[in-house]
């Protein structure tokens, strides 16, 4: 059983009670005086009267956290039976290709020697050809008569070149001949050709060495 005159945690209440009425009766007179001032001052200590006479608040321990529940263990038997991870197969080593580069690296191959450079002989030049001489018709010694001048175109009055070609052997008498250019007047070409048939020729020569040859002579008719 608690005290008359006691709160309920046994705090003295009459002295507090008497207090403020002191405190309420003291403000009153102070209004009516007219001492303003002095209600102000008297504010201050009712204030704390009145927080002397409010219980204090009781102090609440923080209770400690609750500790996480574990988690139930799962029966043996409820628990799912998972069928074994397959084993590896083992795989034997493939055999290194035959071409596979390996982890050494073989040093490389010594070059071969470089050969000096053989000096080539330049060929030999070509002979130079031999050399050609042409026939000749008028030699002082060969003694070739002129063709004779026909009357009949001595009469008519006519005149020209013949250029003969003719085929020289390599004995000097001629084998061949031909008309290269004609004089205009067939009696004039006719006694040139059978004038040089009687002629004689030097041989031409091809190395020193007499040759069969062709070759051109000119006869002119003139009358002048």
């Amino acid at each position: 059983m608690q005290m008359a005159g006691q709160g309920s945690h046994g705090t003295p209440v009459i002295p507090i009670v008497t207090g403020v009425l002191l405190l309420h009766v003291a403000a009153l007179w102070a209004l009516q005086t007219g001492l303003l001032r002095r209600a102000v001052e008297v504010f201050v200590p009712v204030a704390l009267v009145s927080e002397m006479v409010e219980p204090p608040q009781p102090k609440v321990t923080p209770q400690p956290p609750p500790a996480p529940e574990s988690p139930k263990s799962v029966p043996r038997q409820q628990q799912p039976i998972l069928p074994p991870a397959p084993m590896p197969l083992a795989v034997p080593d493939a055999p290194p290709a035959p071409n596979a580069p390996t982890g050494v690296v073989a040093p490389p191959a010594p070059l071969p020697p470089v050969a000096a450079p053989v000096a080539v002989a330049a060929p030999p030049a070509p002979p130079a050809p031999p050399r050609i001489e042409l026939p000749i018709s008028d030699a002082a010694y060969l003694n070739n008569p002129k063709p004779a001048y026909p009357r009949m175109s001595m009469q008519q009055g006519e005149q020209g070149r013949v250029v003969l070609n003719v085929l020289i052997g390599a004995d000097g008498n001629p084998k061949k001949v031909e008309i290269h250019q004609s004089s205009g007047f067939e009696r004039l070409d006719r006694a040139a050709m059978e004038a040089v048939m009687r002629w004689r020729f030097v041989p031409g020569k091809r190395g020193g060495v007499p040759e069969t040859m062709p070759m051109l002579v000119p006869l002119n008719f003139s009358m002048g």
